[in-house]
């Protein structure tokens, strides 16, 4: 029982110094706040150029994304095939998938470069026989390229759940290539494009090489050349299966550059790079410079005020929050269920150096029934991230997610000066939250 006249966030919250690990919370019954700006499986499939997504599953299961794609104004591009209880009975899986697939794309008004088949848990159950499925729709669409995707929601809490998976699938159409362009390197894996001044983006430019994002590709061809380039570029962690994959199944190499706020690693990951590419590494004191310079502006203008960051907002908050409470920016609280095993030695230090720093649960179902504002001046509160600002009730939030293509020192300033501009400027937060898969304009 929950008694809402004295609030109770034990189980929900924790200072930092009583965490006894990564995972501070219980694992159960989960509550779904209405920030709802994270992508999904149907937004970032959406960044193939050209392509069509067809979901095959039972029509309860399906509402989910046939709202996202009606939401993001995409429904031309997306179809979908009901499973229904005769074909479980009938055993008919496979001809539901290659007769329907067929009657979609005969139907469809001009074909499609690539078509990307969404199977669900039910294909796993039954013993579907994808192979043979695929087998038979190449055969009759043999200028069509297919790939095999899964809505599995069985899959979500192993170590390839729905959504690390669909970036990798995201770039199964490239090809190994006879030789790769040695002045060309792709960046893999996110869903934002990256920022052209983020650190290392800068270095690889001033170096003469060519850089390649599927978030800027405008057509099918031109994805494809990415299957040319001589080196992978990773920085977030969903990235990781991607890159893996391409470098298994196509010989591409990559190089794994995690986004971070500490000064130490962005250095290592820049000479990391450079030695990787046998090119000169970029001055970075002119950028680390600008970085100090607008986190000491931000700190003078948030002031006393309460921050509070959320995983979504980036997926190093800890490393974030400890950037900004060394340079006095009072960070409260972080909001994030678990955290990743990058984030340990950030962990590790903000117990030693702010043991009352706050951790807080976002799907801890005493978050959906507490009051949702913890914080003691909420007006005055800066969230960073839409949970955040969902949870603190604040107009004044950074609306940045997945780290929103920042990198480096560069990506240091970039997130102060969004700090400086939630300080200044109130947003609609109720109005912003609510739309899903924020900035997905497919």
């Amino acid at each position: 029982m929950i008694d809402l006249h004295k609030p109770d966030y034990s189980g929900a919250t924790v200072k930092i110094k009583e965490a006894a690990s990564l995972a501070p919370y219980e694992y159960g019954v989960e509550y779904g706040s209405p920030a709802r700006g994270l992508w999904n499986i149907v937004h970032t499939a959406m960044l193939l150029p050209e392509s069509h997504q067809i979901y095959v599953c039972a029509q309860g299961c399906l509402r989910g994304v046939v709202l996202t794609a009606a939401e993001m104004g995409a429904s031309s591009r997306f179809s979908t095939i009901a499973v229904c209880e005769n074909n479980v009975l009938d055993g008919d899986m496979e001809a539901l998938i290659i007769e329907g697939v067929t009657d979609i794309l005969n139907k469809l008004p001009k074909q499609p470069a690539a078509v990307l088949i969404f199977t669900s848990c039910i294909h796993h159950f039954m013993g579907c026989d994808l192979n043979y499925v695929y087998e038979k729709l190449l055969a009759r669409f043999p200028d069509i390229y297919f790939t095999d995707c899964y809505m599995n929601p069985i899959m979500r809490k192993t170590k390839t759940p729905p959504d690390p998976m669909t970036r990798s699938r995201l770039y199964s159409f490239l090809e190994r290539r006879p030789a790769l362009d040695a002045k060309a390197v792709n960046i893999i894996g996110n869903n934002y494009p990256t920022e052209a001044s983020s650190d290392f983006v800068r270095m690889l430019k001033s170096a003469g090489f060519t850089v390649r994002e599927i978030t800027a590709c405008k057509s099918f061809d031109e994805y494809r050349k990415m299957a040319e380039s001589s080196l992978n570029i990773a920085y977030m962690p969903a990235a990781l299966t991607a890159v893996k994959d391409l470098k298994e199944r196509i010989g591409q190499d990559y190089i794994y550059l995690p986004l971070s706020y500490e000064a130490r690693e962005i250095e290592e990951n820049l000479d990391k790079l450079a030695a990787r590419l046998k090119i000169p590494k970029i001055d970075t004191a002119l950028l680390r410079a600008e970085a100090e310079r607008a986190l000491s502006y931000a700190a003078r203008l948030v002031g006393e005020r309460p921050v509070v960051i959320d995983y979504t907002a980036t997926p190093r908050p800890l490393g974030l929050a400890e950037l900004l409470l060394d340079h006095g920016i009072h960070v409260t609280c972080v909001y994030a269920d678990q955290f990743i095993p990058e984030e340990r030695p950030a962990f590790d230090r903000l117990r030693e150096k702010y043991p009352e720093l706050e951790l807080a649960a976002t799907v801890h179902p005493k978050m959906g029934l507490l009051p949702r504002a913890n914080a003691s001046s909420l007006d005055e509160t800066i969230a960073i991230g839409q949970k955040a600002a969902y949870f603190t009730d604040t107009p004044h939030f950074v609306n940045v997610l997945e780290g929103g293509g920042f990198w480096g020192y560069d990506g240091i300033a970039r997130m102060a000066e969004e700090i400086c501009e939630a300080v200044i400027n109130e947003k609609d937060t109720k109005k912003i939250i609510q739309v899903k898969g924020w900035g997905c304009c497919c």
